[in-house]
């Protein structure tokens, strides 16, 4: 078993914190996460390059500064960022270059391959390490799936990424896509798992066992909705199962509960999270739940389940407000939901 970790503490783990690390922040973790033995940090805003402003969250720091950051603190890890066509533009990759990045993750919804084209070349004409990451991978057919890894391919990218978005997918959904890329012969493969049914841990275990180049991860599992697979969590079942020293485990717990931890205001299960793993719904829509939920007094559970019965990819909300008015009415709380928990609207650009 050969897999790295890719730790995103300091990028998916910021909408935790509402995208509030600091300079010192990034310094600090990820030169903690370098001297642990970990290869690749991911750092920056959670929806990556460019992505600062009032619609998606408005991070503390720059992408320049959080680079610059990175640069004079890091010594021997790769580090880079999440860049999402559309939000990012063509000239933020050249930050990445300047402040002496290794590589950066592509991400895009997997019906949306066709927009990383410019950005992957973009980004292999700047020497950078390339991943794709196919956010909702679980929506996908074989085929359809096979389709995007050869797209990538021609693109030129190093990894493409089989992610979890909602935390929905099982063992079995990891290993058919897997296959698929293994089948095409093609590139490294990368896994990011999110925890809304408690899967994400050993999903991600069950990953490197099949053979996994990168998985990811994140102190105290930090990450938008339900989190990811806690690092310390899985460095330990590393060594566990497999006896694997190449992390210094001691290190990496006692620097996530004295320092980590207490970043973190929100902790615990929430049903939100729950029902976006049952149902596969990206929790970046949550917003027009809540507002629709809101007007025509509907269980916000149940509006996730039937919405995604019909689209598990995209946000209509003229769909969702027709499903809304289906739905009983019912006198409902909606302020103990946790709606408040949710931030940025990335995944809804148009």
């Amino acid at each position: 078993m050969n897999a790295q970790i890719m730790d995103v503490t300091l990028r998916d783990g910021s909408y935790a914190v509402n995208f509030q690390f600091s300079e010192h922040d990034t310094k600090k973790i990820g030169s903690v996460l370098e001297q642990s033995g970990v290869s690749f940090v991911e750092i920056g805003h959670g929806q990556g390059l460019n992505a600062s402003n009032y619609k998606n969250g408005i991070a503390l720091c720059t992408d320049e500064e959080y680079l610059a950051s990175a640069q004079e603190a890091y010594q021997t890890c790769k580090y880079g960022m999440f860049c999402i066509p559309g939000i990012a533009r063509l000239e933020d990759l050249n930050l990445l270059k300047k402040y002496g990045a290794s590589f950066v993750r592509i991400g895009c919804n997997i019906d949306q391959v066709d927009d990383t084209e410019p950005f992957v070349k973009r980004a292999k004409e700047l020497g950078l390490i390339v991943a794709a990451n196919y956010m909702k991978s679980y929506t996908a057919t074989e085929q359809e799936f096979e389709l995007c890894v050869k797209k990538s391919m021609s693109y030129g990218v190093d990894y493409v990424y089989i992610v979890d978005s909602a935390g929905y997918m099982l063992p079995e959904d990891i290993k058919k896509y897997y296959d698929v890329v293994k089948r095409v012969d093609g590139p490294k493969v990368g896994f990011h798992g999110h925890n809304n049914l408690g899967l994400a841990v050993s999903n991600s275990l069950y990953a490197a066992e099949l053979g996994f180049d990168l998985i990811d991860t994140s102190l105290q599992g930090l990450g938008r909705s339900a989190g990811n697979t806690s690092t310390e969590l899985f460095v330990s079942l590393l060594y566990v199962k497999y006896g694997i020293k190449d992390y210094d485990i001691k290190s990496i717990v006692k620097f996530s509960e004295n320092y980590v931890k207490p970043l973190v205001r929100n902790t615990g299960v929430y049903g939100l999270d729950i029902f976006c793993g049952i149902a596969g719904f990206h929790s970046s829509y949550m917003k027009y739940i809540h507002r629709v939920a809101a007007k025509y007094e509907v269980n916000p559970y149940e509006l996730i389940v039937e919405y995604c019965k019909i689209d598990k990819i995209n946000m209509d909300e003229n769909l969702l407000v027709e499903i809304a008015k289906k739905l009983p009415k019912e006198d409902i709380n909606l302020s103990q939901y946790g709606f408040d928990r949710f931030i940025g609207d990335e995944q809804k650009m148009k």
